[in-house]
């Protein structure tokens, strides 16, 4: 029996991964400090179907102290996933961004070195990690944002040039995870994600753009888009990235020291505006859209190249678009008593964050 360790666990992305090992009946530690609005919920969710099976460790990754040491020190598998997540915070709170995603990377980084059972580590890094791309020529085609070149998306061998102090502290955390890997002969994963969405996902105006716009379509509330809409990324459904994470795990003689571009890719790429034309018959709406200044650091397009990541450990996406909104504002309908006001994000806007 693996056990798996997940930092972030009760997280969107972390809970989904946690159940789906433990549906596997895998050990499975979550470590949380569960600041993030929707965390309590998840864990509740994740208690009721799997009980005392999951342990969970609260704690923040800050703390290079011996509960971290002990929580990692028996884990054949650590997924990190826990981090501070927006862009816009990052630019408000430096420190604090720098202390979670650089200083937080480190501190797990160093357990797992240290640990007894030297697991294999992925890190979720993001796409962020390749800032702003000017030099591609960015069109506008058909009412989005498009690269003049790059048909194909942006792969690996993109030159890293992170534009905002989240960019900068997660491109820290990414190097570091690589080079482990060469001077320490760990085994270790990045992977710079593009644009994840699906059930579990508390959305919130400054990351999360998809379920943000979901959830207030149904609240029948207003949102800000920051620029003009036309932003463009490839957008992947969180059950397509956990069947990317265990691939990449299983694949860890292949993958291990290497970075993956992991999203969507050039089939499933898609605007604000187009997802604002999607959700308004999905929630007998018209969403009402107010528009902003466009924020600093935010990418007019960003899609993967995911070859790489097939080659090498035979992936890629299994939902589509239409079919990934559908089963996202299904469930959203289906626990509309979960999204209270006073658990998300006072500001009701979007821009786009990965």
């Amino acid at each position: 029996m693996q056990h798996y360790v997940i930092t972030g666990g009760a997280g969107f992305i972390g809970s989904n991964l946690a159940d789906f090992y433990l549906s596997k009946a895998n050990r499975v530690t979550i470590l949380d400090n569960f600041s993030r609005p929707g965390s309590e919920r998840n864990l509740a969710w994740l208690e009721s179907r799997h009980g005392s099976r999951l342990k969970v460790v609260r704690a923040d990754i800050r703390a290079a102290d011996q509960v971290l040491a002990e929580t990692i020190g028996s884990a054949d598998v650590v997924f990190h996933l826990a981090a501070q997540v927006a862009v816009t915070t990052s630019v408000t709170d430096p420190r604090h961004d720098f202390e979670v995603n650089a200083l937080g990377t480190f501190n797990v980084l160093e357990a797992a070195r240290q640990a007894p059972s030297k697991p294999t580590m992925l890190y979720s890094s993001t796409n962020k990690v390749y800032g702003k791309m000017a030099d591609l020529g960015i069109i506008e085609q058909n009412g989005r944002y498009a690269y003049q070149s790059a048909a194909e998306g942006i792969g690996e061998d993109r030159p890293l040039d992170p534009y905002s102090p989240y960019g900068c502290s997660k491109c820290t955390g990414d190097q570091y995870v690589l080079d482990y890997a060469r001077i320490y002969d760990m085994k270790t994963i990045v992977f710079r994600q593009s644009c994840i969405y699906g059930p579990r996902q508390f959305g919130m105006e400054d990351q999360g753009w998809l379920a943000w716009f979901s959830i207030r379509a149904q609240q029948g509330k207003p949102v800000s888009i920051f620029g003009d809409g036309k932003q463009v990324r490839d957008v992947l459904y969180v059950q397509d990235l956990v069947a990317a994470y265990d691939a990449a795990v299983s694949h860890i003689e292949t993958t291990s020291g290497k970075a993956y571009n992991i999203g969507g890719g050039p089939q499933n790429t898609l605007s604000l505006l187009e997802l604002v034309k999607i959700l308004n018959p999905r929630f007998g709406c018209t969403l009402d859209c107010k528009f902003e200044d466009w924020r600093p650091g935010d990418q007019p397009v960003f899609v993967s190249n995911i070859a790489k990541a097939k080659a090498d450990f035979g992936w890629q996406p299994s939902v589509g678009v239409e079919q990934g909104i559908v089963q996202l504002t299904d469930w959203i309908k289906a626990n509309e008593g979960l999204f209270e006001p006073r658990e998300l994000n006072a500001l009701a806007g979007a821009g786009v964050r990965s």
